[in-house]
């Protein structure tokens, strides 16, 4: 497992990652998905979204259970963020093939197409074109920092974007979907353990503000002469910190586009993108609602995602087989600590959890789990959550991350930690399939 781990983060490595979604990069690593479903004689089937399926057993017949992540990633993130779900996932069908399991009904691998949405701007595309809450003409007109547009990027790449759209026929195959994920948070290392379970996804969305003023030579107008909207920009990112605090939530603008772009010229517009999320859905609507009356932009809504709760039962019974694995697999020794990953990657400071209840990723120390492994919040989005909010039986295992830290490359994951993930999504798989 430890050794695939290290396969991929070869691809698309810039000191962190690059790998936007049919980027050179994401392409080689859907090949690698397509080899290693081969090899294990899995049927595979690329959707009309781009979303890939290995399959053992015929969904069709009866609808299967899923397991799986994504492999883009975000620019310069980390090695883990996807590409760990999608790792686990073959390492467990292999855990449970050595054990000679027998599925009693069809087991599946997904990998994700453009779920971080680091080219196109929307995060999920792939699991939101499949459920139908992304419109396939939006969606096909979406360009990136070069001007391509999805629909252009598509054709080059040999699909047909025509093709995009809700695929009901590939969503009826998935009975039930879990995935695992590294943790983005330091929830398990405040807990003290090695695996946990997801509870809920925080909401959360994406609004471009877009502030216009007049380009003009930067050293022949006079200040007073300026029409300059890098500052309501710049008073406007002030405010949602401000804001953000007041309301019990985050925000973040990560990213500018400035035009002309140039040293030497006054911008004639500014277009950044906020990113607002929090545990409160009218908290964090509020909270944009406040920076679009005080900024006098153009505001933006790229993308949505409601509060998803998983399922409780689900849930539980999740955190029961996860629980009872990484019990056996820590006493009998086979958590595979031996196989240390060599990283000299940072190590949070010891201490207790974040007074803050509202903390992502922060809340298992405080909420005691219905199960053996912690049961804990996330503020970051996934795959599992669209799923989840189109009706989908959905659950997720987080991993321990020592550093806390994702979306760059200090994020980071022990390969004993990881080995005991896999043996938790094995004992979850295996408990699914039988009923």
């Amino acid at each position: 497992m430890w050794g695939a781990i290290e396969h991929l983060g070869r691809d698309g490595r810039t000191g962190g990652y690059l790998r936007d979604a049919w980027s050179p990069a994401d392409l080689e690593l859907r090949e690698w998905f397509r080899q290693e479903a081969a090899r294990r004689g899995l049927d595979l089937h690329e959707d009309r979204n781009g979303n890939l399926w290995a399959w053992r057993g015929d969904p069709s017949r009866r609808p299967g259970v899923v397991t799986g992540s994504h492999l883009d990633s975000v620019r310069q993130g980390g090695a883990f963020d996807g590409p760990l779900g999608v790792v686990s996932a073959f390492a467990a069908l292999d855990l449970l093939d050595a054990r000679g399991f027998r599925p009693g009904r069809p087991l599946g691998i997904a990998c994700f197409t453009d779920e971080e949405g680091a080219r196109f701007g929307v995060p999920c595309t792939g699991s939101r074109l499949l459920t139908g809450v992304l419109d396939p003409d939006r969606a096909r007109g979406l360009t990136d920092d070069d001007g391509s547009s999805l629909a252009d990027v598509l054709r080059r790449a040999g699909r047909d974007p025509g093709a995009l759209g809700r695929d009901d026929e590939t969503l009826g195959h998935v009975g039930v979907f879990v995935e695992l994920h590294v943790e983005q948070g330091r929830g398990l290392v405040h807990a003290g353990a090695p695996v946990g379970v997801a509870s809920a996804i925080w909401p959360h969305g994406r609004w471009r503000f877009d502030f216009r003023g007049r380009a003009d030579h930067a050293g022949t107008t006079r200040l007073e002469d300026r029409d300059d909207p890098m500052l309501p920009f710049a008073r406007t990112v002030l405010r949602a910190r401000e804001a953000a605090r007041r309301r019990g939530v985050v925000a973040t603008f990560g990213r500018l586009r400035v035009s002309p772009g140039s040293a030497n010229a006054i911008p004639g517009l500014v277009s950044a993108w906020l990113d607002a999320r929090g545990g409160d859905t009218g908290a964090v609507r509020a909270l944009v609602a406040e920076l679009a009356e005080s900024s006098g932009a153009e505001v933006t809504e790229e993308s949505w995602t409601p509060a998803v709760d998983f399922d409780a039962a689900l849930r539980d019974r999740l955190a029961s087989a996860a629980g009872t694995a990484v019990a056996a697999a820590l006493s009998s020794g086979s958590s595979g600590s031996s196989g240390s990953s060599g990283s000299s990657a940072r190590r949070p400071a010891a201490g207790p959890p974040a007074e803050d209840p509202r903390h992502p990723e922060g809340g298992s120390a405080r909420d005691p789990a219905p199960g053996p492994v912690p049961v804990l919040p996330t503020g970051a989005g996934h795959d599992a959550g669209i799923l989840a909010a189109a009706g989908v039986p959905s659950a997720m295992v987080f991993v321990r991350n020592p550093t806390g830290i994702s979306h760059s490359p200090e994020e980071h994951a022990e390969a004993s930690d990881c080995h005991l993930g896999v043996a938790a999504l094995a004992a979850t798989l295996e408990e699914l399939c039988r009923s």
